[in-house]
C-alpha cells in the first residue's frame, strides 16, 4: 500500500495537470460509470490528500475520494490519452493529459457531511500544515499498544506506513514493542518532527531515504541498497544484516499481520 507521500505527489500532479480546467471523466471498466457522469464537464478546484486518501473537488459539494489500498495504481500521462487498457475504474482527461484510475479500495464521490466524517476519522498527517500532534499524543497516551501498531493506525496518525514506523521509532532510539502510555512527550516530540521532515522528503524525492548523512553509501564506503521499494533505510527489509550505526544483527517479527524491523542494540526493550 503507497505511504502517505506518495498520495500527496498525487494530489499534486492532479493540480498541476487539471486544476482550472473542464475534465472528461468516464469509466471505461464500468464500475463507476455514475460517478464519473456526474463528474464529466465539470472544472477541478482543489486536490488534497489526508494520509493515504486523496481527495478532488470538482466544485459544488461533490468530492471524489480515492483509496488506493494494497492494489490500487495511477497512470498519468501527457494527451493525447491512449485507448484503455485493463479495468480502468476512471479515467479524467483534459487538453494537457489524463489520468486513469485501476483497481482501487475506495473511489467514491462524497458530500460535505461525509467529508468532515471521513476527516474527522483519521489522525493528523504530518504533511498537512493543519495537522495537530497533540491529537494523536493523546490517543498514544491512552493505549496499551505497541507503538509500532499506533504508528500504522490510521485513526492515530495518518500517512505512515510499514517503512517510516520502523525508521522513524530506529532513529528515535524506541523499541517498536514499547506500550504507548510509555512512549515519552520528548520522545513523541522527535518522532512527529521526524515524520515530517521525512515525509516531506519524500513528497520531494519520489522515494524514502532515512539515513543521516554519516550513513549514506558515500560517506561508509558501501553498495547502495537494491530494493523494489527504493532508498537508503536503517532497518526496514534489513533482517540479518549489521546495523548501520551499531553493526547489531537487525531483527524481524510480526505484529498484527504486518512485518516488523528494529535493532537491538539502538533500540533496547529498556
Amino acid at each position: 500500500m503507497p505511504e502517505g507521500h506518495t498520495v500527496h505527489r498525487l494530489a499534486t500532479k492532479h493540480l498541476k495537470m487539471f486544476r482550472g480546467r473542464t475534465i472528461e471523466a468516464a469509466s471505461p471498466q464500468g464500475r463507476f460509470a455514475e460517478g464519473a457522469r456526474r463528474l464529466d464537464g465539470r472544472m477541478l478546484t482543489d486536490a488534497q490528500a489526508h494520509g493515504k486518501h486523496l481527495l478532488l473537488t470538482f466544485g459544488g459539494d461533490d468530492v471524489l475520494h480515492v483509496h488506493l489500498g494494497l492494489y490500487g495504481t495511477y497512470a498519468l500521462g501527457p494527451a493525447p490519452a491512449p485507448v484503455p487498457t485493463g479495468a480502468v475504474r476512471l479515467r479524467l482527461a483534459a487538453d494537457p493529459g489524463y489520468a486513469d484510475l485501476r483497481g482501487p479500495n475506495a473511489c467514491e464521490l462524497l458530500g460535505a457531511g461525509e467529508m468532515t466524517a471521513l476527516r474527522a476519522r483519521l489522525g493528523p498527517d504530518p504533511l498537512r500544515a493543519d495537522a495537530d500532534p497533540d491529537l494523536a499524543w493523546r490517543r498514544i497516551t491512552r493505549s496499551r499498544t505497541p507503538i509500532a501498531a499506533l504508528l500504522l493506525d490510521q485513526t492515530v496518525v495518518a500517512g505512515p506506513g510499514n517503512i517510516y514506523r520502523a525508521e522513524v521509532l530506529f532513529r528515535a532510539g524506541v523499541h517498536p514493542l514499547l506500550p504507548g502510555r510509555e512512549l515519552t512527550a520528548p520522545q513523541w516530540a522527535e518522532i512527529w518532527a521526524d515524520l515530517r521532515v521525512l515525509m516531506a522528503d519524500g513528497v520531494a524525492s519520489g522515494r524514502i531515504d532515512t539515513v543521516r548523512p554519516a550513513h549514506t553509501p558515500e560517506a561508509m564506503g558501501r553498495p547502495p541498497r537494491v530494493d523494489d521499494h527504493g532508498g537508503e533505510v536503517y532497518v526496514y527489509r534489513r533482517t540479518g544484516q549489521p546495523c548501520l550505526v551499531c553493526a547489531s544483527e537487525v531483527r524481524a517479527a510480526r505484529l498484527a499481520a504486518r512485518n516488523l524491523f528494529w535493532c537491538p542494540g539502538c533500540q533496547p526493550t529498556a
